[in-house]
């Protein structure tokens, strides 16, 4: 490629971004767009400051790249020192000439906009936006090449270091061109999104205008008339008063000037106008293919665009494949996993379950429209939801209660499975238990058997045919019957023991330390392990240095060997991994690291089980809920037996406390029993990925990750993959991450989270789901990571979401408060066991509960007080 220092916006498009920048390639695109007007401009491009600045600054890189991240006096130091250096770099004279030419077509003397343009600049997955300097009111081709240099140097302010840090962007890699623009000289400005940033609906347009020139709004000066607009109406508006604005300054720059008192009230833009400006955004938004940001300037009665970059902060649509209207569920938000899911990942997730999934943004969403659609579904789904997760229930009525799905005639098609009617009772017998326990785990053993030594599409075809059994075991119509047995019963505890005795959620005493909880035993199992490690110093002291060091994988456990005591502790852990090694965070996406596959994860809270506990904890702790049980039984059928028609009462309330202790305990179970097999597909599929590396077809074992179990039985077959659609995928991944799911979207785009409508909190009271009764006060301890969760006796958990994973930590918390979770989910169910006060579905708990701070949990009324 021949190099040019300065490109036309006629000469470049938006393929130009590597040269043009992501604000100059999107310029230069949008002056092709009919009907929009862009002030004429040039790009000085990214070769002129590879000429000029790269070669010169590259020694002081090297410093800056090995700064700590988190050391903001050292990027701060770093960053003014580089871009001291590149302020005092000359320009060469060739270079200056096509600048000089470029700006004479605009004339020498018309003031012009520098505005800086990176090549990792508004981006589809990072708009960086105000991440470098632009420049407005620069006459004269002197001053625009002292703003050049300027806007070169604003590459290495201190925000877009870090911010080029945290989202993964090489400082090397990053390059920087330079638009230089006619100026314009507006009446108004602002800035048009053409989906609605707040609830992301897409059909919605937010207009935002100021007086004078945009940088007020921008810089966040002043505040700004804000326009909604739907379907060519303005919807609403809000007049701001507006004592500023930002106007060019003679002597050039800008200045600020009071707003005469006459318009500080006028609205900024007739309505006309607001809807004149969306229908020039839904053009542009046409052109990109997706949702815009766009910056507008009005002079008299004409509208100038001056930028458009992507909204990278909304949640991708679900693809419906019409046009009517439709209504997504999150299914991560029902299975405690929101995070994002690699491909691999998704498909299995897919394979796995009945019902059909909708991919966005990494995660899966289930269509409820047709459920919706009919008074019978409608009624089922909303009472699930109410005692499930109100949240869901009030972001459904919500959308309801706006007409968005027309009810229609019942067609008769059965609801699904969990939403079905119940049937015949199943018998109060522990051992219907036994044998499905029995069933499952004979079934995961014969897998394992017979996957062995499988290799090619024949193991790529011998597991899709074991995950129909996996889908038999998992749906079984027996297991759903023992399960929802345990649910009815326990509701009917709490509804009846509160209507005659006025005891709120007994069943949550009732099912302490119940049989068969594999969730559970499993987080006693490790006290276990804190028995074998705890006598031992050195191991001791030896686990602690692992620790602290972040070390990952297993390595360490042979390590164990040479130490006093280490040969047992060894052994106690390998056994804890034998049994539940399977497990990790995220647990239902089959690529995530499992415990066996790094069991330095579970250091820290083996390690703060060896510091909290005393010997004997995990039997001492199942014998004290167990008695707990057995008091709260003896005490509520005492007390009923005392009330009119208390034998009976009593007898039915003693059946129902033998089926919550018979049947709650396996509601983990045939999750554990997947989980299991997972496992089993993933170290088959490891084994297969070494293969394909060894011979040249991937480049690292991971890449099988991103692929769709069906593409890389393809990969395998014809030998051959394709590396740039992997690569695509990572960062497609990467980007997913950052992403907030919500728990209902609809084809309009419209996230929504949904809102407790209860009265009577305390003031600055945090409302949630009650799950587990109790109140508690204690420390907060805000987790995002198992891994770096360091819990003292007494501390309370608050974490984004909890899957079997989180158990073992449950047995030092005093309480657990969650932001996603329901009545019956696994937190929830472990919580009530664990006899810990527990409320979920807490929206933003991570964000409004600070670590450290002290809080009380009312497990019983559902909600957090913030106590300091």
């Amino acid at each position: 490629m021949d190099v040019q220092y300065v490109l036309g916006f006629d000469q470049a498009d938006a393929t130009d971004a590597a040269r043009t920048g992501g604000k100059g390639a999107n310029l230069a695109e949008l002056s092709r767009v009919g009907g929009v007007r862009v002030p004429d401009g040039f790009c000085v491009t990214t070769d002129a400051y590879q000429r000029v600045v790269a070669a010169a600054i590259g020694p002081r890189l090297d410093r800056l790249e090995g700064a700590d991240p988190g050391d903001r006096a050292a990027i701060a130091a770093l960053s003014a020192e580089v871009r001291a250096a590149v302020e005092d770099l000359d320009i060469p004279d060739d270079v200056a000439a096509e600048i000089a030419a470029a700006l004479a077509k605009l004339g020498d003397a018309t003031p012009c906009a520098v505005r800086s343009s990176a090549t990792a600049e508004d981006l589809p997955t990072a708009s960086f936006a105000g991440q470098q300097d632009s420049y407005l009111n620069v006459t004269g081709l002197p001053e625009i090449l002292r703003h050049v240099l300027r806007c070169w140097a604003s590459l290495f302010t201190e925000r877009a270091v870090t911010y080029r840090v945290r989202n993964g962007f090489d400082h090397r890699k990053v390059r920087m061109a330079v638009v230089v623009q006619r100026m314009v000289f507006p009446d108004a400005a602002g800035v048009l999104f053409t989906a609605d940033p707040v609830t992301s609906n897409r059909k919605v347009a937010t207009v935002e205008a100021v007086w004078g020139l945009g940088d007020a709004l921008v810089s966040g000066q002043v505040t700004a008339d804000v326009y909604t607009v739907r379907d060519d109406r303005v919807i609403s508006s809000e007049i701001a008063a507006k004592t500023s604005v930002v106007q060019a300054s003679p002597e050039g720059g800008t200045k600020d000037v009071p707003v005469e008192p006459e318009r500080r009230d006028r609205p900024v833009l007739t309505g006309e106008q607001a809807v004149r400006l969306v229908r020039l955004g839904r053009r542009i938004e046409a052109h990109f293919g997706r949702p815009q940001d766009v910056e507008w300037c009005l002079t008299r009665d004409d509208l100038h665009i001056v930028q458009s970059r992507p909204i990278t902060t909304l949640f991708p649509i679900p693809e419906a494949g019409d046009d009517g209207n439709h209504v997504y569920l999150s299914v991560g938000h029902q299975q405690m996993m929101t995070d994002a899911m690699r491909p691999l990942g998704l498909s299995f997730w897919q394979l796995t379950t009945p019902r059909p999934m909708k991919e966005a943004g990494g995660r899966l969403f289930v269509d409820c429209t047709p459920l919706l659609s009919t008074r019978s579904g409608r009624a089922a789904l909303l009472d699930a939801m109410r005692t499930a997760d109100p949240l869901f229930h009030d972001a459904l009525e919500t959308v309801l209660d706006r007409g968005f799905v027309p009810l229609k005639e019942d067609d008769g098609a059965p609801l699904p499975q969990s939403l079905a009617p119940r049937g015949e009772p199943v018998p109060t017998d522990p051992a219907i238990v036994t044998e499905l326990i029995r069933r499952n785990a004979e079934s995961v053993a014969k897998l394992r058997r017979e996957i062995t030594g499988l290799s090619g599409t024949a193991l790529i075809d011998f597991i899709r045919d074991d995950l129909a059994e996996l889908r038999r075991l998992l749906f079984d119509q027996r297991s759903g019957q023992v399960i929802m047995a345990g649910m009815d019963a326990a509701v009917w505890l709490n509804e009846h023991l509160d209507e005659w005795l006025g005891e709120k959620n007994a069943a949550n005493v009732l099912s302490q330390s119940v049989p068969d909880n594999v969730t559970s035993e499993m987080g006693l199992a490790l006290l276990d392990v804190a028995d074998v490690v705890r006598p031992h110093a050195e191991v001791v002291a030896f686990l602690d240095r692992v620790a602290a060091e972040g070390r990952r994988g297993s390595d360490f456990l042979d390590e164990l060997a040479g130490l006093p005591g280490g040969p047992e502790a060894r052994e106690a852990i390998l056994g804890y991994l034998d049994a539940y090694g399977m497990r990790c965070a995220g647990e239902i996406d089959i690529t995530r690291t499992r415990w066996s596959e790094n069991p330095a994860e579970l250091l820290p809270t083996l390690l703060g089980n060896v510091r909290n506990f005393p010997p004997g904890a995990g039997k001492q702790h199942f014998e004290r809920g167990l008695e707990e049980a057995r008091r709260k039984e003896q005490d509520v059928l005492t007390r009923l037996r005392a009330l009119p028609g208390g034998e009976r009462k009593a007898e039915e309330t003693k059946r129902m406390i033998d089926r919550v202790r018979t049947f709650t305990g396996y509601r983990e179970y045939p999750k554990f029993g997947m989980i299991s097999r997972y496992f089993v597909y993933k170290q088959a599929l490891l084994g297969e990925a070494g293969r394909l590396v060894a011979a040249g077809v991937l480049r690292e074992p991971s890449d099988v990750y991103y692929l769709r179990l069906d593409e890389l039985r393809d990969v395998v077959a014809t030998g051959r993959a394709d590396a740039a659609l992997i690569a695509r995928r990572r960062e497609e991944f990467r980007a997913c991450q950052a992403l907030t799911p919500p728990r209902v979207i609809t084809s309009d785009g419209e996230t929504l989270s949904g809102r407790y409508r209860r009265a009577g909190l305390p003031p600055g009271a945090l409302p949630g789901m009650p799950v587990s009764a109790g109140t508690v006060e204690g420390r907060a301890r805000v987790v995002t990571d198992m891994a770096e969760a360091r819990l003292e006796t007494g501390d309370i958990l608050v974490t984004a979401y909890t899957d079997p994973s989180w158990t073992p930590l449950f047995v030092a918390a005093a309480g657990l408060v969650t932001e996603v979770g329901g009545l019956m989910t696994h937190g929830a169910v472990v919580a009530r066991e664990y006899g810990l006060p527990a409320v979920v579905a807490v929206d933003r708990a991570t964000r409004l509960i600070r670590d450290g701070q002290r809080i009380r949990v009312h497990g019983s009324d559902g909600y957090v007080e913030l106590l300091d």
